[in-house]
């Protein structure tokens, strides 16, 4: 354990953080679950916004979530459901 007043603060932070983290990843992780199952273009739409605004605060890396998207919406073409 953290003996400094502003390492104590440092872990209590990290801990609000890394849970809020936590919750959106696994958030985003149903999104694209949802839309793999029913590829439809509103699925797609939330997934993306939700993609793109995880990149935005380095949830994750941008060329990841392009990768998805891409792949995602590769998914609605091949599917035949427009």
């Amino acid at each position: 354990m953290p003996i400094i007043k502003s390492a104590i603060k440092k872990v209590r932070k990290d801990k609000k953080r890394t849970m809020h983290n936590k919750k959106n990843k696994e958030t985003i992780k149903g999104l694209i679950k949802k839309m793999r199952k029913t590829p439809t273009a509103k699925n797609l739409q939330q997934v993306s916004s939700s993609l793109d605004k995880a990149a935005k605060t380095h949830l994750i890396h941008p060329n990841k979530s392009s990768r998805l998207k891409s792949r995602l919406a590769h998914l609605m073409t091949t599917s035949g459901f427009r």
